[in-house]
């Protein structure tokens, strides 16, 4: 009955927010990912915030990525009205700000093109997590919602490089495509992230992309809270309460040989992390 409910809620919900598309506003900032990197746990704790609005329906509209078919107006109509955000900012004297977060932004070869262009001077902000933890996570997470089939996370690595051959490219010759593998199953891909953040940063421009090492938001959550608010030029207001947000069980613990080697392999991709984060990421101290 309450699936049925909710469901019911969110089909009235989208037909207003279409209705009504004209006279809504667009994100003013992104989180853009990386999956399985706290990006849950920072948005619910930036939704707290009076000043910072979030979509009607869902954390993420994946609209650049697996929607972009459906139109600017369809996006639109996610978010908050104008006359909203008029009332809030002559409530606090500072315009509040309009985001979502899908963390297959980043990875998708062709989101930062497409947020560029709708989304002019848009900011973006990016986690960063150890990327040999991140990929075991995604592994469970990608067993438990049934969009993996292979119980074993050393054979999915295996596997990848396979999966993934050519689906990038297929995206880019099909705009409006999607690869289940390219999804679901990049699990070391996913963990080069200056692989990634070099499609944006010419497309968006550093000084509007906020790298965190999720690290150091779980270890001390206030200090990049403010960062944060620093960030997007916004006051501090309240005490946003910090907690973490979908974590997934592991069914055994990564063998100590196979996490050696992939903590091997990422090295490279760690180092080049340090113009971003300003330091060595947390899990190379």
């Amino acid at each position: 009955m309450i699936p049925l409910l909710k469901r019911s809620v969110h089909a009235v919900t989208r037909t207003t927010g279409r209705f009504t598309a004209g006279g809504r506003v667009l994100p003013s900032f992104l989180i853009a990912g990386a999956q399985r990197a706290g990006t849950t746990s920072l948005y619910r704790a930036l939704s707290q915030h009076p000043l910072i609005l979030k979509p009607g329906l869902h954390k993420g509209v994946h609209y650049f990525d697996v929607a972009y078919d459906r139109g600017l107006s369809w996006y639109r109509a996610h978010f908050p009205l104008r006359a909203g955000i008029s009332r809030l900012t002559r409530r606090y004297g500072c315009r509040p700000h309009v985001f979502e977060s899908s963390p297959y932004y980043l990875f998708h070869p062709l989101a930062a093109s497409r947020i560029a262009h709708d989304l002019p001077g848009v900011k973006l902000i990016v986690l960063v997590r150890d990327p040999v933890e991140r990929a075991f996570s995604a592994h469970a997470h990608e067993l438990a919602r049934g969009f993996e089939a292979e119980p074993s996370f050393a054979r999915a690595i295996e596997l990848e490089e396979e999966r993934l051959a050519g689906a990038a490219e297929a995206l880019r010759a099909a705009p409006y495509s999607a690869s289940h593998a390219h999804r679901h199953h990049a699990y070391l891909a996913r963990g080069r992230y200056t692989e990634q953040l070099a499609r944006f940063e010419p497309l968006i421009g550093r000084d509007r992309i906020l790298v965190i090492d999720s690290g150091r938001f779980f270890a001390e959550p206030e200090i990049v809270y403010d960062r944060v608010l620093e960030f997007l030029g916004l006051p501090h207001i309240g005490d946003p309460v910090f907690g973490r947000h979908n974590a997934r069980p592991r069914p055994c613990p990564m063998p100590d040989p196979l996490r050696r080697e992939l903590t091997d392999h990422f090295e490279e991709w760690d180092a080049k992390l340090y113009p971003w984060l300003g330091a060595s990421p947390s899990w190379r101290r």
